[in-house]
C-alpha cells in the first residue's frame, strides 16, 4: 500500500488549528500569498507518492554498507536525493539571499510531515541539515556563511549534528571530545561521537558536521562546550573543494528501525586533527546547539506525526479488504471486513484522532516560531517566542509518543498478518520507535516542560493558552450542534484537570521539586491531550463554516468527538497521577533498590 498526502486534513490544521490564517490576516507574514500552501503541499505529496514511498520498503531490505571508510546507501537513495534538491524541496524555508524560497517555517513543517510519512529514513537526512542551516544562520561568523550557508540551504551539501558519545548520551557536559587552537584562527578537534545520523553517506559530495567540544582551558560541565563546523572536505579559496579533512565514519550501528539511514561513529583525529571553524563563541557551543536542537525537536515530533499517518493509512487499507467473522447485524452471506467490527472502528478511529491532534500541536508550534521571527511588533513577537518554547516539549514528545502508539495499533489492526515483516506494518512499528529517544528523551521534554517553560513569567504563557483553547470550548457549547455529543464538557473538564495541574506543580516546585519531576511524563501527556481535543475542536468549527470548500466537514466534527470523548476525557485521571503519585515514585528505592 502506497501513501498519499491528506491534504486537505494538513490545509485545516495548518490553517485553522494551528492558527496560520489568522497570523497572516494580522500581517505578521508579510506579502506571504496563503494560497501558495496547497499548491506546495500538493506537489511534496506527488513526489512523495511517486519517489519516496517506493524506497521506503526496499531501503529497510537494504539498509547501508560501510566500505573503505564511506557509507553506500541504499540502491535508488542517491538517485532521489538528487531528484529531491533539484526540485528545490531542500531551499522551501531558506532565506531568499543565499538562495532560498524564504516560505514559512510552517509549511516546511508540513513538508517534513510529508517526507517522514512517505519515507521516514530518508527524511532524516535534510531534517538535520535544516537544523545546521538554522545554528549557522544564527551563530555563524558571515564567512562562513559565504561558504557554506547556500549549499546547505540547496542541499548541494548536507549537514549533522554530533553531541553524544559513548560516556555522554543525554548527559552533554560529561563530552570528552577536545579541541586545540590553530595559529591560523581554526581549530583542531579530537574525539568519538556515536550515533551520528547521515554521519557518511555518498548522496552529496560534502557533508557539513557540527561537533560539540571542549578546549582545553575550558570550565567544566556545558558551560566549557564549543561548537565546531567541521567539513568532510576542505573548501578552497574558490569555492571548490580541497583535501579529505580528518572525520571518518568508523563504524555503523545496527538498529531496531530506520535501517537505510546511517547512523554512524564518527571519528576524528586519527591524522592530526579535524580541521573545524568555531561557531558563534568559545564556551558557549551549547547556546548554538540548542538552536539546533529546538528546530530538530520539532522535526522529531512531525517524524512521530508522519510515521503515525502511514501507519494509519495503511491498516485503514487493510481493515476495508480483510473479511474476518460477521458483524453484527450484517446480512447476505461469508464474512465481512474487519472494519464493519465496533472494536476495529475504535483502533481506527483512535489512530486518526491521536494523529490529527499531534500534527495540529506540531504545526502550531511552528507558526508560533515564525511569528516570533516575522512580525513587525516587539510584543507580539516576545509573546510568539514564549508560545513556541512552551509548545516545544510537547510537539516533540507527544507526538512521537503517539507515533509509537498509532503504530502499535496498526499492527494490532493487522492482526497476525502485521507481525510479520511482510506487510510492512511491522516496519513502522520499529522505524517509529527511536522517535521518543532523538534529540532529548520524552522524559527530559517533559522535565523541561515542568521545570524550565511552565514557570517562566509565574505562568503566563500556560495561562494565555489556557484562556485562548477556553474560548475554543465555549464556541463548541454554543454552537448547539447534536453531532458535538459531550465534546464541550469533556474539553472544560480536561482544561480544568490541566489548571489545577499547572498549579500544583509549580508550588511543588518551590517546595518539593522531586514531586513535580515525578509527575512530569503524564503532565505533558495531560497537556497534550487537552490542547489536541481542543485544536480539533477548533478545525471541526471550522470545518463547518468552510461548507463545501471542506468537503464534508461533519467528519471533522465526529473526529473531535471521539477525541475529547475517548482522550481527552482521560485528562482527571493524568491530573490526580500528577498530583498523587509523588510519594509512590520518590519511594520506590524500596522496591527498586532491594
Amino acid at each position: 500500500m502506497t501513501y498519499r498526502a491528506p491534504i486537505n486534513d494538513m490545509l485545516l490544521a495548518l490553517n485553522h488549528g494551528a492558527g496560520l490564517k489568522a497570523a497572516v490576516e494580522a500581517g505578521h507574514y508579510g506579502d506571504y500569498d496563503p494560497d501558495i500552501a496547497a499548491a506546495v503541499l500538493e506537489e511534496a505529496g506527488r513526489f512523495a507518492t511517486d519517489v519516496l514511498a517506493p524506497l521506503n520498503r526496499t531501503g529497510d531490505q537494504s539498509g547501508i554498507k560501510l566500505q573503505d571508510g564511506g557509507v553506500i546507501t541504499a540502491p535508488g537513495w542517491p538517485d532521489a536525493y538528487k531528484r529531491w534538491t533539484e526540485a528545490g524541496w531542500n531551499a522551501v524555508s531558506g532565506r531568499e539571499d543565499f538562495g532560498g524560497q524564504g516560505l514559512p517555517m510552517a509549511i516546511n513543517a508540513a513538508c517534513t510531515e510529508i517526507w517522514s510519512a512517505s519515507n521516514m529514513a530518508f527524511g532524516l537526512c535534510p531534517l538535520l541539515t535544516l537544523s545546521a542551516i538554522e545554528a549557522l544562520d544564527a551563530h555563524g561568523s558571515e564567512a562562513l556563511k559565504t561558504v557554506y550557508l547556500g549549499k546547505l540551504i540547496s542541499g548541494e551539501w548536507t549537514g549533522t549534528m554530533q553531541l553524544t558519545e559513548p560516556q555522554a548520551g543525554s548527559d552533554v557536559g560529561a563530552l570528552r571530545s577536545r579541541a586545540e587552537r590553530a595559529t591560523d584562527g581554526s581549530y583542531r578537534i579530537f574525539g568519538t561521537k556515536i550515533f551520528i545520523t547521515y554521519g557518511d553517506h555518498d548522496m552529496t559530495d560534502n557533508i557539513v558536521h557540527f561537533v560539540l567540544a571542549r578546549l582545553p582551558d575550558a570550565p567544566p560541565g556545558t558551560k566549557g562546550i564549543s561548537l565546531f563546523l567541521i567539513p568532510k572536505f576542505l573548501v578552497n579559496a574558490d569555492g571548490s573543494l580541497g583535501a579529505r579533512n580528518d572525520i571518518y565514519p568508523s563504524g555503523v550501528e545496527h538498529k531496531l528501525g530506520i535501517h537505510a539511514s546511517p547512523t554512524c561513529v564518527m571519528t576524528m583525529g586519527d591524522k592530526g586533527g579535524a580541521i573545524g571553524y568555531l561557531i558563534g563563541e568559545e564556551n558557549r557551543g551549547m547556546q548554538c546547539m540548542f538552536t539546533m536542537m529546538n528546530q530538530a525537536r520539532l522535526g522529531v515530533g512531525l517524524e512521530g506525526v508522519g510515521i503515525a499517518d502511514r501507519a494509519y493509512q495503511q491498516a485503514l487499507a487493510y481493515a476495508q479488504e480483510r473479511k474476518q467473522g460477521r458483524a453484527i447485524g450484517t446480512t447476505g452471506n461469508g464474512m465481512d471486513a474487519i472494519i464493519l467490527h465496533p472494536d476495529v472502528k475504535r483502533m481506527l478511529m483512535q489512530m486518526r484522532a491521536l494523529t490529527a491532534a499531534s500534527r495540529t500541536i506540531c504545526y502550531a508550534t511552528a507558526v508560533a516560531l515564525d511569528v516570533s521571527v516575522r512580525a513587525k511588533d516587539p510584543a507580539v513577537r516576545a509573546a510568539a517566542a514564549a508560545r513556541g518554547a512552551l509548545l516545544t516539549p510537547i510537539a516533540k514528545a507527544f507526538s512521537t509518543d503517539i507515533g509509537n502508539e498509532v503504530a502499535s495499533l496498526g499492527v494490532q489492526v493487522h492482526g497476525g498478518m502485521g507481525f510479520i515483516e511482510e506487510t510492512g506494518a511491522a516496519q513502522h512499528y520499529r522505524d517509529a520507535r527511536i522517535t521518543a529517544i532523538y534529540e532529548g528523551t520524552n522524559g527530559i521534554q517533559s522535565i523541561d516542560l515542568v521545570t524550565r517553560k511552565l514557570g517562566v513569567n509565574g505562568g503566563a504563557s500556560v495561562w494565555a493558552l489556557l484562556d485562548e483553547l477556553s474560548e475554543i470550548v465555549k464556541r463548541v457549547e454554543t454552537s448547539n450542534d447534536p453531532a458535538f455529543g459531550t465534546t464541550g464538557a469533556k474539553l472544560r473538564e480536561a482544561l480544568g484537570s490541566l489548571e489545577r495541574a499547572s498549579k500544583w506543580l509549580l508550588e511543588r516546585l518551590a517546595s518539593a521539586p522531586n514531586d513535580a519531576l515525578a509527575g512530569a511524563t503524564p503532565y505533558l501527556r495531560l497537556f497534550g491531550s487537552a490542547l489536541g481535543g481542543c485544536k480539533l475542536a477548533e478545525e471541526a468549527l471550522a470545518a463547518r463554516s468552510l461548507g463545501e470548500q471542506i468537503g464534508d466537514s461533519q467528519r471533522y466534527v465526529t473526529l473531535a468527538r471521539f477525541f475529547a470523548e475517548n482522550i481527552s476525557v482521560q485528562a482527571p485521571a493524568l491530573e490526580r497521577t500528577v498530583i498523587d503519585s509523588a510519594d509512590a515514585v520518590n519511594g520506590a528505592d524500596a522496591v527498586l533498590l532491594a
